[in-house]
């Protein structure tokens, strides 16, 4: 069974953290329509929805990827970077206990799962302002007994490693050579974003298909002239919160 994770989008989502971005107004209505014809994506491609409750109090909420990595033995519950997002994961743990056994990243560690791609046995984990080293070094004591191999890479200009790296196929990966250096992946090919669309990188692999943000047409057929089958989905208010399609559900097998 496929399970997906989402939350609805909070009615506070204006008042998400932000990082990189200047704030703007964000539609409220108009993210939820977005957000729910993301479920419904999802669900089209063979997911279980499991769509938890929006939480008021915490606007940035809707980012079910930051509070947990699933893997297949186990989900490491993750400590955010901002401490105004650390509420969010009890939740998403109480949603995760019936599928995993939960280990949690403990202070002085902070990890946001925006900041960790998992390719195969290889775990990246991006050094930013959300996540540290020392979050890295426990992750890598959580999973070595499961045969994962972790390595930190750095990352500058963008919020998340994921906002400059996600992978798109089995053994390829969509990047912007501006945030993440390709030399970090010397085994697997590489489609670089269309220069004018920086942020492009953030894609959602879902079986064969990719979820890609309509608002990068450029990009999108850089992966169909790879042969990836790309899915176009207008997230335009996510955006505005920082957001991107990897961070609205936790994706794993039942």
């Amino acid at each position: 069974m496929l399970i997906a994770i989402t939350r609805k989008v909070s009615n506070s989502i204006a008042h998400c953290e932000l990082t990189h971005l200047e704030r703007q107004p964000v539609d409220l209505e108009l993210a939820r329509r977005q957000h729910r014809q993301y479920e419904k994506t999802l669900e089209g491609l063979g997911f279980e929805l499991h769509s938890l409750p929006e939480e008021p109090r915490l606007p940035d909420a809707v980012f079910v990827e930051d509070a947990a990595i699933v893997l297949d033995e186990c989900a490491i519950i993750t400590r955010p970077g901002a401490g105004s997002r650390r509420l969010e994961v009890e939740s998403v743990a109480a949603a995760l206990r019936p599928y995993r056994d939960l280990v949690h990243i403990q202070p002085p560690g902070t990890l946001d799962g925006g900041d960790v791609l998992r390719v195969g046995s290889m775990i990246y984990v991006g050094l930013s302002r959300r996540s540290n080293s020392q979050a890295l070094e426990q992750l890598r004591a959580i999973v070595r007994a499961h045969g994962y191999e972790v390595t930190g890479i750095p990352v500058g200009g963008c919020l998340h490693l994921k906002s400059a790296v996600t992978q798109v196929a089995e053994k390829t990966l969509l990047l912007n050579p501006g945030w993440v250096a390709g030399k970090n992946f010397p085994a697997l090919k590489l489609v670089e974003v269309d220069p004018a669309e920086p942020a492009a990188a953030n894609a959602l692999m879902v079986g064969s298909a990719v979820i890609h943000p309509a608002a990068y047409p450029r990009t999108g057929e850089r992966l169909e002239k790879a042969g990836i089958r790309v899915l176009p989905l207008d997230v335009s208010e996510i955006a505005k919160a920082e957001g991107g399609v990897t961070c609205c559900s936790l994706l794993f097998r039942g």
